[in-house]
C-alpha cells in the first residue's frame, strides 16, 4: 500500500467523480437485472415437504406464516456435523433483525440445514442469532434445490450445484431460494442462487470492498480461508 498514487485534494475529487459515474451505471445495471429476475417464469411446487421446527412439524406452507413470499437460506451444516460452516456462519451473522423489515414487505425469511432441529438451536443459541431456523432432515428439500448431495453423487465426484455439473468439496452446499404463495394456497418456486450469487446478501463483504485493502484474499489457499465462526477469532 505505501507505492499507493497521492494526489491533491482536486485531483482525488476528479477521480472520485469518475469512479462515481461507473458506480451509478453499475446502480442502474442492477436495477435492471432485478427487474428482469422478478420477470422470471415459475414452478409450481408439487411435494409436501414437513420441516422440525421449534413448534413442532411444519409444512412449507407454514414457513410463510402470515407472508405471500418466502425466503429460503439453504445453510450448510450436515446431519452428523457438530458446528454450521464457518462461511455460512459468516453470512448468518448478517440476517439477524432482518425478519422484522422483511415481513413489512410481505416476506418471511428462514434457515433450513439437514442437522437435527436440536443440533440447529445450540449453535444458533452460541451464535445469539434470533432468525428462524428449521431441520429437513426428514424430507427431500436441500436435494431438490441441489444444496445436499447424495454419497453417489460423492462417490462419483460429480454433483449438480450452480446449474451445472461440476465437482465440490461438501456433501452440503450454500443457497438461497425463493417462493410465492397465490391466493389459492399454491406455492411456487421463483428463483434461486448459489456460489458468488450469494455475495449480495453480505453485508459485511460489501464494508470490505470499501476499504483499500479489499477482501484481500489473492494470497490465501482459497477466497474464504480467512473466515472464522465470530466466537473463534
Amino acid at each position: 500500500m505505501t507505492d499507493h498514487a497521492v494526489v491533491s485534494k482536486d485531483e482525488w475529487l476528479q477521480a472520485r467523480r469518475s469512479h462515481l459515474e461507473k458506480e451509478k451505471e453499475f446502480t442502474r445495471l442492477r436495477d435492471e437485472l432485478a427487474l428482469q429476475r422478478r420477470q422470471l417464469p415459475w414452478v409450481k411446487v408439487e411435494k409436501d415437504y414437513q420441516f422440525e421446527t421449534v413448534d413442532g412439524t411444519r409444512t412449507l406452507a407454514d414457513l410463510f406464516g402470515d407472508s405471500s413470499q418466502l425466503i429460503v437460506q439453504h445453510f450448510m451444516f450436515g446431519p452428523d456435523w457438530e458446528e454450521g460452516c464457518p462461511m455460512c456462519s459468516f453470512w448468518g451473522d448478517n440476517f439477524n433483525g432482518t425478519s422484522a423489515h422483511l415481513a413489512h414487505r410481505d416476506i418471511s425469511f428462514v434457515s433450513v440445514s439437514r442437522a437435527p432441529l436440536a443440533t440447529l438451536q445450540a449453535y444458533k443459541n452460541r451464535m445469539g442469532w434470533d432468525f428462524n431456523w428449521v431441520s429437513s432432515l426428514g424430507n427431500d428439500f436441500n436435494f431438490d434445490y441441489h444444496v445436499s448431495f447424495t454419497e453417489d453423487e460423492m462417490a462419483s465426484g460429480r454433483v449438480h450445484y450452480n446449474y451445472r455439473e461440476t465437482t465440490f468439496p461438501s456433501s452440503e452446499g450454500p443457497g438461497v431460494s425463493v417462493f410465492c404463495r397465490n391466493e389459492v394456497g399454491e406455492i411456487f418456486h421463483t428463483y434461486s442462487c448459489y456460489s458468488r450469487g450469494l455475495d449480495t446478501l453480505n453485508g459485511a463483504y460489501h464494508y470490505i470492498d470499501l476499504t483499500p485493502k479489499g477482501r484481500d484474499e489473492e494470497s490465501l489457499p482459497y477466497p474464504m480461508a480467512w473466515v472464522k465462526r465470530h466466537d473463534q477469532y
